[in-house]
């Protein structure tokens, strides 16, 4: 009964930010040939918009949108002649993707282990070490962190390619960039659920049994101290692998990010619309999966919802 609630949820939930979305992007005086208004005779400009719908009321205009999106068909690329919104999702999200997963692998690989580092040497050098990293990593934003990491590593060493896309080296750096942050954020959770988790009687339970330090935190600290960081990697998976707009920028990587953010400067409102609800679904599945997840890592927590 619940996964049922949850999957009409996740229904109802795209389809306001659809509708929302297309309020918004409708509401913006003017369209996307309004450049070409003094350019184009105005009847070339009426037959283009017909074409796109744009000289329908706009409830006629959503409704075709709606009927478009229950089919999966997200519409044709207003800039764009030799493509759809599906061929451009398509081309661009198995790039944001990959960039996205190993992104995500290394927030959380490095981020759980600062964090339990922290945690196990509380108050002492490697604490201290592991949290100003933490900060670091917080305070500055990829967007500076990107061009220092281009400078250095690609300009002035020559040990990275940059501004391209093809082989795993063209990715390590955007990659980097793209994990700091998080990888920070993951380790202060994970230092401070860890460092209550440590203070548990279960844990002072499997201590009087004899159980070694390497077990206790294997067995019983990290596997509950996880939880609260697994709430934070849900949404941040989401975003990363659907792709960071301004990284994408600025490596010139040809992913999902980048296609968004052409479309709004473009006005390709059929690109908007279409990335904000693949955007959009890809959350809301990921946050159910989440919700799944914890079933599995801790078999006390039940699925239920209010009333059930």
């Amino acid at each position: 009964m619940y996964i049922v609630k949850r999957l009409l949820t996740m229904i109802v939930t795209v389809w306001l930010i659809a509708t929302l979305t297309f309020i918004i992007m409708k509401s913006i005086p003017g369209d996307p040939f309004a450049s070409d208004a003094n350019v184009l005779p105005e009847e070339v400009l009426q037959n283009i918009r017909a074409k796109y719908n744009l000289d329908k009321p706009l409830p006629v205009q959503y409704v075709l949108y709606m009927k478009n999106l229950l089919t999966f068909d997200l519409g044709p690329s207003i800039q764009s002649e030799t493509r759809d919104v599906n061929t451009l999702i398509a081309d661009g999200f198995p790039v944001s993707a990959v960039l996205g997963l190993q992104s995500l692998v290394i927030a959380i690989v490095f981020g759980i282990l600062l964090g339990i580092i922290a945690a196990l040497n509380h108050n002492r050098l490697l604490d201290h070490l592991a949290m100003f990293l933490a900060i670091i990593g917080i305070s500055v934003p990829s967007f500076i962190l990107a061009p220092l990491l281009i400078k250095y590593f690609a300009v002035e060493w020559k040990l990275l390619p940059v501004a391209s896309w093809g082989t795993w080296a063209h990715s390590i750096l955007p990659s980097v960039a793209l994990a700091t942050t998080p990888m920070a954020v993951i380790a202060r959770f994970m230092r401070s659920s860890m460092l209550e988790v440590m203070q548990q009687n279960y844990i002072k339970t499997a201590e009087a049994k004899g159980l070694s330090p390497a077990a206790i935190v294997i067995k019983h600290g990290i596997r509950n101290a996880i939880l609260p960081v697994i709430t934070f990697i849900g949404p941040l998976f989401a975003v990363l692998i659907t792709g960071t707009f301004v990284i994408e920028k600025i490596f010139a990587i040809p992913g999902l990010g980048k296609y968004f953010v052409d479309s709004i400067f473009n006005r390709d409102y059929p690109v908007i619309l279409g990335t904000t609800v693949f955007f959009s679904t890809i959350l809301v599945i990921t946050l159910f999966l989440i919700d799944i997840s914890y079933r599995l890592i801790d078999p006390r927590i039940k699925l239920t919802s209010k009333g059930d």
